[in-house]
């Protein structure tokens, strides 16, 4: 399986069981994509988790269900190595960016009026 369709794979789950994804601004969709998926990458790679405030917290408890989630879907996460799980998240972070926010339709997300 290649890295775009796992990252598919990964984005689709997201899409479907994540409501973290839809806040209304396209600054907040940055921050929370970056929180959540930095975070989760953290997780899935075995490293300490930095919950230094209370956004932290609220990236790391989406992240827990995330990973957990993907790690009982996705086998092949297993049989990664760490550098792949990043390079992967790195990849997901992108498609994910670029979905629901940069490639989004949603003219809400840059009204300044809002």
């Amino acid at each position: 399986m290649t890295q775009d369709e796992q990252v598919e794979l990964m984005v689709d789950y997201i899409m479907k069981h994540c409501l973290w994804q839809f806040h209304s601004r396209s600054w907040d969709r940055e921050k929370q994509n970056a929180g959540v998926l930095g975070k989760t990458r953290q997780l899935l790679c075995g490293e300490e988790v930095e919950l230094a405030n209370p956004a932290d917290r609220c990236y790391w408890a989406d992240a827990v269900v995330l990973a957990d989630a993907y790690r009982t879907r996705f086998s092949w996460l297993q049989s990664m190595k760490r550098a792949e799980i990043g390079a992967l998240l790195e990849a997901l972070h992108q498609r994910l960016d670029y979905l629901t926010i940069t490639g989004s339709l949603n003219a809400e997300l840059t009204d300044q009026r809002y």
